[in-house]
């Protein structure tokens, strides 16, 4: 099949520029460590299962190195201590943020839908916000996370169910109760920061989107709450190739449009929770990968989806590690919006990118 062919050529190519993007942004921060050292760092990482054993319900099992190069320990420790999870952490939230963007611009057939149409980042930053100015327990010490994580669910499911009648959910309702619910939110949000006392920088810190703190539990989590996900994603991909024809064109050939519209939504709200839950407020991920993207590959959902998200993964990757080059660290959600709004907008003059 065509597409399968341009499908894994297109991914195998992101997939190496990934690769290129971590490698040097691993070894780039006040340590300099060059990438062929980084490489090294990485390969002795890598382990094999060569055995296992059963002790009652538990089972072991047993790995052992492929590769032993020699490296000192302390550039081990900076690499897979301190950048790597960061790092890859933001690989996660690029690569969500993107493909939650390819999803929602199908769905709604607009050019300017973004993961945060339906007020998931909204949602989430009341959540964060009200933990930081008045924290509670939370179970499983999922803390601010879990917070940000709640807020957003119950923000995107609160939009459907207002979007919803009669078991229909007509996308420009949809639309209108997003803009409704975050521009409420936000009311949310401005109220809390103006009782947010001393927690008042460590709430606008969360809110202009940052990974600094990043810890291997954290990406072990997002990869979970991420992966199976976009697989689904990615089996919906041809029906949402015919709801591009339209609702009721897609209905007549046989497409089940409000359940597909549903598994969708819900999906990509989780994604982008996930995301958003650990990195806070990052603009324009979602927004300009699916565009520039759909220049190259076109706008079958079939190679779109799989190459705006690994696109997406390299984009924050690179961001963040321009966001903690400087002599003082910013807020990659500021870098992004530096660099994301002069190419939207140089894309929007330049290229036909008004259609999907």
């Amino acid at each position: 099949m065509r597409f399968a062919g341009r499908t894994v050529g297109w991914s195998a190519g992101l997939v190496a520029v990934l690769c290129a993007v971590v490698t040097t942004s691993a070894g780039i921060g006040p340590v300099w460590i060059p990438p062929d050292v980084v490489g090294k760092v990485l390969l002795n990482a890598v382990v094999v299962p060569t055995g296992i054993s059963f002790s009652g319900p538990a089972v072991d099992v047993t790995t052992a190195h492929v590769f032993s190069y020699t490296v000192s320990d302390l550039q081990t420790q900076i690499v897979m201590q301190v950048r790597l999870p960061r790092i890859l952490l933001g690989a996660v939230v690029g690569f969500s943020l993107a493909a939650a963007g390819t999803i929602m611009q199908g769905i709604f057939r607009n050019p300017m839908a973004d993961p945060s149409i339906i007020g998931v980042s909204s949602g989430a930053a009341v959540g964060a916000v009200a933990f930081i100015v008045a924290p509670v327990v939370i179970p499983f010490g999922l803390g601010l996370r879990g917070a940000a994580f709640a807020g957003a669910l119950v923000a995107a499911f609160g939009v459907y169910l207002i979007a919803t009648r009669n078991g229909r959910t007509p996308v420009a309702t949809l639309l209108l109760a997003g803009v409704a619910i975050q521009t409420f939110l936000g009311a949310v949000v401005s109220f809390l920061l103006l009782h947010s006392g001393e927690s008042i920088r460590r709430a606008l810190y969360w809110l202009m989107g940052h990974l600094k703190g990043a810890s291997w539990p954290e990406v072990t989590t997002s990869v979970v709450l991420v992966a199976v996900p976009f697989v689904v994603l990615l089996a919906y991909a041809r029906d949402l190739n015919v709801m591009l024809l339209g609702e009721e064109d897609a209905q007549s050939l046989g497409i089940e449009v409000e359940r597909t519209k549903r598994v969708l939504l819900a999906l990509s709200a989780v994604i982008t929770a996930a995301g958003v839950a650990v990195a806070g407020i990052v603009g324009f991920v979602g927004l300009i990968v699916p565009h520039v993207m759909r220049l190259l590959v076109g706008p079958d959902h079939r190679i779109l989806l799989p190459t705006a998200a690994l696109a997406g993964a390299s984009f924050l990757v690179a961001t963040d590690t321009l966001a903690r080059s400087g002599s003082a660290e910013v807020p990659v959600g500021i870098v992004t919006a530096v660099l994301g709004a002069p190419f939207f907008l140089y894309l929007l003059r330049k290229r036909e990118v008004h259609e999907l």
